[in-house]
Order: C-alpha cells, then structure tokens, then sequence
C-alpha cells in the first residue's frame, strides 16, 4: 500500500453525560474508484504494540453513506448511512456483538486531493441508546499536509 496521504481522525464519544475524545493522525492511502471513494490506513494497538496492526477501510460510496471495515481477524464493519439506522457487526477484542447504528448527519467535502468527512452517529445495544458520537476525518496529501 503506498501511504501517499495524511489521515487525521478525531473522534467525540458521550457516555452517560461524560465525553471523551480520542485523535489519530497516521499515514494511509485515498483513492477513487467509479463513484466511490476509500480511505485505507493502518491502527496499532498501544497497549498491545507486539500485535501486527490492523488495517482499516473507509468506504464512501456518494456523499451520504461510508462503511468502516477492520481487517486483522476482527469482524467490524460498521455502516453510517445518513438518516438510517442498520444493525452492524463490532469486535470489542473480547468477542463480536451486534449494534444499532443510527446516522444523524454525514457530510463528505472530498474531492480528489483530500478533504474532510463530518459523521454524527448513536450506537445502541439491544435497542438501547449507548453513545453518541461524532468523526471528523480529513485527508491530504502528504506533501500538502502544512498548508492552508
């Protein structure tokens, strides 16, 4: 994979009126094919850094539907679809479960150079409301990552 782009995530979670935040900068790769678009990227785990690194796919297919896939032997795959709610599969590394994920908003800026996704998302379990969430994923390239 020729890692040519830099991929930044940060990520809002509301728990029981607590938030937490979580930010990502790594290298990856973007690419478009047909109508849709996939950013790929690679996750280390921190507390585990002897495990090989997971790769991670975001699918967008127009501008208001992205998949998260994560390979590595886990079973995630997530889909954000803008005001939908679909049943999705989820790995916590401690075993697989089923969760509702409903999309409030999903904006795509993404051209063909970069640019930035906006998600704002509920996850449930069982049918009750467990978080709420927010993305905000940019993409540029990496010899343009410093400028304006």
């Amino acid at each position: 994979m020729q890692e040519n782009y830099v991929i930044s995530i940060l990520g809002r979670q509301k728990v029981d009126g607590e938030t937490g935040e979580i930010e990502v900068t790594t290298l990856g790769n973007y690419v478009r094919k047909g109508a849709n678009r996939y950013i790929v990227y690679k996750e280390y785990d921190a507390e585990e850094p002897s495990l090989a690194p997971r790769t991670s796919i975001l699918k967008l297919e127009g501008g208001n539907k992205m998949t998260l896939i994560r390979g590595g032997g886990d079973k995630t795959r997530l889909i954000l679809e803008s005001g939908k709610r679909h049943l999705c599969q989820y790995d916590t590394g401690f075993g697989s479960m089923t969760v509702g994920v409903f999309t409030e908003s999903l904006q795509s800026k993404l051209t063909d150079q970069g640019g930035s996704v906006d998600i704002s998302y509920t996850l449930d379990v069982n049918s009750n409301l467990s978080s709420f969430n927010e993305l905000h994923i940019t993409v540029k390239e990496a010899g343009t990552a410093d400028r304006p």
